[in-house]
């Protein structure tokens, strides 16, 4: 029989200096002390260069964290799958598919898989970086059919995190493409991305390469990595993006 495809590493996984490009199949399990019974699969951390650390947590029915998890920096979790328990300052809240929430610096919480089949979270966190005379950032819970919603002709995004918001020096948002549609321009901004294909297929501009996208792909996009994104196939393009905003640059 003839070997399957990719058994000599064909593959569409790149990773530079400035950025990646991920397929979920490529990114293997971590297992942690204080997440018991669950798997972790750290999309981007600082060890690749990024100013922050997101992964995917993978929780059976009943497993989640061994009590608080109290590791001194801010926190966002977003569910893709099942049912989640988050429980900040004594109040659990139970968030299906599409629900958030938003845990600032600090401030101990816990997690569980309130559900019967296995529950998928996409976890991201940084380090706070406070600015003065700015309030510190509030608990926030939501999900993203009731978030705010800004329309741009065949684009649109669901403003889920900080969109416009001092107190925050990130934003997480969910950026829509009708088939066909692209963004007006070739990006090179100070900001990073951590981006997480939630449906569709896309064409993404990195440098000078372009680099297909499917459903679970991550990518990761440093400081004014040149950037553009085409979503193509036939159903909408959707991924969920995290930007720092809202914070001068380190002289």
């Amino acid at each position: 029989p003839h070997p399957p495809p990719g058994i000599i590493g064909q593959n569409r996984a790149v990773l530079t200096p400035h950025y990646c490009v991920f397929p979920p199949e490529g990114i293997m399990d971590s297992l942690l002390p204080n997440w018991p019974g669950c798997i972790v699969r750290f999309q981007t951390t600082p060890q690749m260069g990024a100013r922050f650390a997101q992964a995917l947590l993978i929780l059976p029915p009943g497993a989640g964290s061994a009590g608080a998890v109290d590791d001194g920096v801010q926190a966002f979790l977003y569910v893709q799958q099942g049912v989640l328990e988050v429980t900040i300052e004594g109040a659990a809240h139970r968030l299906a598919p599409g629900g958030y929430a938003y845990v600032p610096q600090g401030l101990p919480y816990a997690v569980r898989n309130a559900g019967e089949g296995e529950a998928r979270a996409i976890w991201v966190r940084k380090r706070y970086q406070p600015a003065a005379g700015v309030p510190a950032p509030r608990v926030v819970i939501g999900h993203r059919d009731s978030a705010p919603r800004e329309d741009s002709g065949p684009r649109w995004r669901h403003l889920l995190l900080g969109t416009r918001e001092m107190a925050m020096d990130f934003e997480m948002n969910i950026m829509c493409y009708a088939p066909g549609a692209h963004f007006w321009c070739v990006e090179t901004h100070v900001m990073e991305h951590g981006m997480v294909m939630l449906q569709g297929q896309a064409l993404q501009l990195l440098g000078r390469d372009w680099h297909e996208l499917w459903t679970g792909d991550f990518v990761w996009m440093g400081p004014y990595v040149p950037q553009q994104i085409y979503a193509i196939g036939p159903e909408v393009c959707e991924y969920l993006l995290y930007k720092d905003v809202n914070r001068d640059v380190a002289l």
